[in-house]
């Protein structure tokens, strides 16, 4: 089985002013001469890990990682007050990706995307096919209705009961029957940190007992650390709650528009946050597409039949 590359350190970093009062962190690592891939993290709102340096051969790819609006080293943190969700969308990130590629004298770059990255990936890609070399694409998901539906309006609670009654807990009894987007949506904006709080960290750690495979405590421990779960939380629930500013299907139907650009779509047959039926419709509408459909894994990139695809895939795609 294949798994991730050694530790690597980048060798230049920055922040990139993108308009609207923020700032990107971007960095670099790999060979600078290396064929350019970029890692688009998932939540929305997720931010980089050095871990994800290591899904690329570091001989042969020059590595761009970057935290997307409001997250991570990116300023202004969603966690503050002076942050502005009204110019963080999907579309404000497209920009915001194409403004980085000139940024960094890339003229096509490899996409790399898991989760809400392979959202961002697929809006760009469909904005910019001309820029794109290669899609590789995790944990599937296209931000249609059904979707995330299926995740927060009790689908996935059927599978993980005891992890849904803690996502519920902030929530009054009496408008447990409501939409819980929309509900959260004022737990997560409300002034009070007593309020706010919690519900961030209920709303993170949901994700974070459905992600693995078989859940692990480190993990949940990591998505419901306060100032990682309030941005988390208020990206991913502003982003969920305008359908990511697509019309319905609309990734789906126009993903003709990516026909001669390589595309291989890794995805967990048990994944509980993103389920299987996306990368599969995907592929039915996407010439070329290659799916590999994981037995025994969920969502996480690092499980290891996924993450083995994975390797597998930017291995290949490295001399192309």
């Amino acid at each position: 089985m294949r798994g991730l590359y050694p530790e690597i350190e980048p060798y230049d970093h920055g922040m990139l002013p993108v308009g609207d009062g923020n700032a990107l962190y971007w960095e670099e690592s790999g060979n600078p001469a290396g064929k350019p891939v970029v890692f688009l993290h998932g939540g929305p709102g997720g931010g980089t890990v050095p871990r994800y340096r290591q899904l690329f051969d570091p001989k042969r790819y020059r590595i761009v990682l970057f935290d997307q609006r409001g997250c991570g080293r990116s300023t202004p943190h969603c966690s503050t007050p002076e942050a502005d969700l009204s110019v963080n969308t999907t579309w404000h990130l497209v920009a915001d990706l194409e403004l980085l590629r000139e940024d960094r004298g890339v003229a096509r770059w490899q996409l790399f995307g898991g989760s809400w990255g392979s959202v961002l990936a697929l809006a760009y890609a469909e904005t910019h096919p001309e820029r794109v070399s290669e899609l590789v694409l995790r944990g599937v998901a296209t931000l249609r209705r059904k979707e995330i539906q299926w995740l927060y309006g009790g689908g996935a609670a059927c599978l993980f009961p005891e992890a849904w009654s803690r996502f519920l807990a902030p929530v009054p009894y009496v408008r447990r029957g409501e939409d819980l987007v929309e509900v959260y949506h004022e737990l997560l904006h409300h002034p009070d940190p007593d309020v706010h709080g919690p519900a961030a960290q209920a709303w993170s750690r949901w994700e974070g007992e459905t992600v693995k495979f078989t859940p692990r405590a480190e993990v949940v421990a990591a998505f419901a650390e306060p100032e990682f779960a309030l941005a988390i939380a208020r990206i991913e629930n502003h982003y969920f709650r305008h359908g990511g500013w697509f019309a319905e299907d609309q990734l789906i139907r126009e993903a003709p528009a990516l026909a001669g650009i390589p595309c291989v779509l890794v995805q967990g047959r048990y994944d509980v946050v993103t389920p299987a039926t996306t990368a599969w419709e995907l592929t039915q509408v996407l010439p070329g597409a290659e799916l590999h459909m994981i037995a025994d894994a969920g969502h996480a990139f690092d499980e290891p039949g996924t993450l083995h695809e994975l390797i597998g895939a930017t291995d290949r795609f490295a001399s192309c």
